[in-house]
């Protein structure tokens, strides 16, 4: 539909970093000389899809680090860049899953947003059954291109953002930390909160989310949105917190009726 290069990789236990970012091959020639060829991997892509990502070992999760943060992978002391745009889309099973793994915080702030998956209501659902048990499916058709996708990200950066949502944002953020948060209660309930990154993801994404909605700058309905899909994963409760009853939904929410 985006018209990316996208590639699909099932993260299983036995995954290796280089089955992902690619390495290095010994060839020879006829002349009998012998030099490396780099085999890029399967994160060379502009749409990369990570199915079951926390199936993986925390080792092998980590190999996406310098694609996300840089868009660039080191393999040898040789840097490679990625192709434009890059992303990554990635789903994890619940943890109480056998075989998952936890993915590392630095990992988990990389990724923009995090949007759990429920089950359709009554209506999509009947509609999903018609449209793909039938002797026809109906194809995806293209609704953008990579070129009109980096218009767009650009276009999304553009957005004028009043002071009033840049003090919001950082006001939500840093209250998320027990580091700077004010109140002594989450202090002792937050093991460790967000980073600036948490930050730069919500500014970017309230702006999108008023360029989808035909408005040219954000409002702070727009910072309560999307203030638990940027926060949840870049959150974590104590031990005594969960052993209280404490939810981070519950958590999140409390900071955010603070906004107003």
């Amino acid at each position: 539909m985006l018209g990316l290069d996208a590639r699909r990789v099932q993260f299983t236990p036995d995954l290796m970093p280089s089955d992902i970012t690619g390495s290095e091959i010994l060839e020879e020639d006829a002349s009998g000389h012998r030099s490396f060829r780099f085999v890029p991997g399967p994160v060379f892509c502009q749409l990369l899809m990570a199915d079951e990502i926390n199936r993986a070992s925390p080792r092998t999760q980590s190999a996406l680090l310098q694609a996300m943060q840089e868009r660039r992978v080191a393999v040898a002391g040789a840097e490679h860049k990625l192709p434009q745009p890059f992303h990554v889309l990635a789903t994890q099973n619940p943890l109480e899953q056998e075989g998952t793994y936890p993915l590392p915080e630095a990992q988990l702030d990389r990724f923009m947003l995090q949007i759990p998956l429920t089950f359709p209501d009554a209506e999509s659902e009947r509609a999903m059954l018609l449209a793909t048990t039938g002797s026809e499916q109906a194809p995806p058709q293209q609704v953008m291109s990579a070129e009109s996708l980096i218009a767009a990200q650009a276009l999304v950066r553009t957005l004028p953002v009043g002071e009033k949502i840049v003090d919001a944002i950082l006001a939500l953020v840093r209250s998320a930390r027990p580091e700077t948060t004010q109140d002594e209660t989450l202090r002792g309930q937050i093991a460790w909160g967000p980073g600036s990154r948490a930050a730069q993801a919500l500014m970017l994404a309230t702006r999108a989310r008023a360029l989808l909605d035909g408005r040219l700058s954000p409002s702070l309905d727009d910072v309560i949105a999307l203030a638990r899909p940027v926060l949840a994963h870049r959150m974590a409760l104590t031990f005594a917190a969960r052993a209280e009853g404490v939810h981070l939904d519950d958590v999140i929410t409390r900071l955010v009726n603070r906004l107003g």
